[in-house]
């Protein structure tokens, strides 16, 4: 597959794709003219001056070369850069095709030159396969903040079940006496006294003092329950005094992370108030401006889309028919589909139906219907992005009421 590395006198091909197989260290590229012969296939380090000389060297090969990468993500981002800033664009080729494309051609190895081979014969086959855009320092921006955000929130996931496990092997009464997810003063508790006895000398009064002073709110309430825990236990359990260093080491990181979770939020809900159509995407009901963050990153360019159906389709709110001879009518939940986009919508619905109005009322006329819960959701979703199409379109906000229509 290394062949053709250089032409010599050979004349210029009229076409050509590259295929790029990226990696984080190198990537490999391949090249193939109108007939699938092998003209350039070569290692590239992931680095400017090495990918210039190869787009150079790859460039001067045909009068148009058209662009595919395996991968969107972090690992071709400056490949992808340096290709848009010399008004290259390049197509995406899912690994799954990839990986499905390499059994139509002869032989079983698997390297990266000949998945590059793969990629740019798939390239060179179909048409229909998406154009990846780099996106603009806005976006780009937000894509970080919202990726950082969802690291941390199942970082703090994680730590919480770490800490009712290990409170449960000493103190089992006091782990289910709060819901230490959301419960900022039962974390605080546990940074101090983790153990039925520690708790019992302090006492109910001294106890509310020192959560009070650490700005507990409800800190009586607190203590209270955390006392009629420890009454309920007079037995020490073995390992009682490290798992309480743990517990409180855990508590600690998680109160950190929460402050951490405030910075970020604040910042992403800064950022995205930059954007030109920040407003009108916060004016629908149970989207704010983390949703509505993560919603300009998982749709990109809204371009892209003819219509509202095709976003719906691509959020996976459009079933798929599977149908074969007589069977017609067979829908099914698509495969393909964007997560984070699906995400998007389905968790903005499901907080849009806890008020009422217009989005309450279809849910319970789904419901009505004989849907289920989850059924019902994706019905309102499909439905809210027809809506969010056209306020993006007509460039107006949300109203519960209908806009006047007007005369032609």
């Amino acid at each position: 597959m290394a062949r053709c590395a250089e032409r010599g006198g050979a004349s210029e091909q009229a076409r050509a794709w590259a295929g790029v197989d990226a990696g984080k260290g190198h990537h490999w590229a391949a090249v193939v003219d109108e007939t699938g012969a092998t003209l350039w296939s070569k290692k590239i380090d992931n680095d400017e001056s090495a990918i210039l000389t190869a787009l150079g060297e790859i460039l001067d090969l045909a009068d148009e070369v058209r662009w595919a990468v395996d991968i969107s993500g972090t690992s071709s981002a400056l490949l992808l850069a340096l290709l848009a800033a010399h008004g290259r664009r390049a197509v995406y080729v899912p690994g799954r095709t990839v990986d499905r494309m390499a059994g139509a051609y002869r032989g079983e190895a698997k390297t990266d030159a000949r998945d590059a081979y793969v990629i740019a014969e798939t390239a060179r086959h179909r048409g229909d396969l998406s154009v990846i855009d780099v996106p603009a320092q806005l976006a780009a921006d937000l894509a970080l903040l919202t990726a950082h955000r969802a690291d941390l929130v199942a970082d703090r996931v994680r730590m919480i079940n770490r800490l009712r496990d290990v409170l449960t092997g000493v103190f089992p009464a006091l782990e289910r006496a709060f819901d230490y997810s959301s419960h900022k003063g039962a974390l605080v508790l546990l940074t101090g006294y983790q153990t039925p006895a520690a708790i019992r000398r302090r006492g109910r009064a001294r106890l509310t003092a020192w959560l009070a002073n650490r700005s507990v709110r409800g800190a009586d309430e607190v203590a209270a329950t955390a006392l009629e825990a420890a009454q309920a236990q007079q037995t020490a359990l073995p390992g009682e005094n490290v798992a309480a260093g743990i517990v409180a080491d855990l508590a600690t990181q998680i109160l950190a992370l929460d402050d951490r979770l405030k910075r970020i939020d604040r910042q992403i809900r800064e950022t995205f108030r930059s954007h030109p159509q920040a407003e009108i995407i916060e004016s629908l009901p149970g989207v704010g401006p983390i949703l509505a963050a993560e919603f300009v990153v998982a749709a990109g360019d809204l371009s892209a889309y003819s219509d509202a159906g095709h976003l719906a389709s691509a959020a996976g709110l459009v079933p798929v028919p599977r149908d074969s001879g007589r069977r017609t009518g067979n829908l099914h939940r698509p495969k393909r589909y964007s997560r984070r986009l699906r995400r998007v919508f389905y968790m903005s619905a499901q907080a849009s139906i806890i008020r009422e109005g217009p989005n309450r009322d279809f849910y319970l006329k789904k419901r009505s219907e004989g849907c289920k819960h989850v059924q019902a959701v994706i019905a309102l979703a499909r439905r809210r992005v027809s809506i969010l199409w056209a306020l993006l379109r007509d460039n107006r906000v949300f109203t519960p009421a209908l806009p006047a229509t007007q005369a032609a």
